[in-house]
């Protein structure tokens, strides 16, 4: 369930995010891979929530399976996939808000001056 400072969070969130250049779409899901916040029609949320959470459910598995191999990363947790092509730049945060279980989508525009999610901060 959503509360009214989940809301506040997703809104605030979601303002920071459109202040940036090259920022053209957002989706905000809660743990069920709902859309609660977009800037998409209906059918364009769900879509890119249904997608971003298989790909998120097969990267956690797949990170699981690797840290099972490295006794040194055993801990390891998937934090952001991020995949690019000429047109677009998606980036998915699968827990952007530990305490709230929410998923945020961002496509940008890969050739906006300054991209949101730099590859240094995206750990690449």
């Amino acid at each position: 369930m959503v509360v009214m400072d989940d809301i506040s969070f997703v809104e605030e969130a979601m303002k920071r995010l459109h202040s940036h250049k090259g920022v053209r779409a957002t989706v905000v899901m809660n743990a069920d891979g709902i859309p609660i916040r977009t800037n998409l029609d209906r059918e364009e949320a769900n879509q890119f929530a249904a997608l971003a959470s298989q790909l998120t459910g097969r990267a956690r598995r797949a990170m699981k399976n690797l840290a099972a191999a490295s006794v040194s990363e055993a801990d390891d947790e998937l934090q952001v996939i991020r995949v690019r092509s000429k047109k677009h730049e998606v980036v998915i945060m699968p827990d952007f808000d530990k305490g709230r279980d929410f998923c945020l989508i961002v496509v940008q525009d890969p050739s906006a001056h300054q991209p949101l999610f730099s590859e240094r901060a995206a750990g690449t």
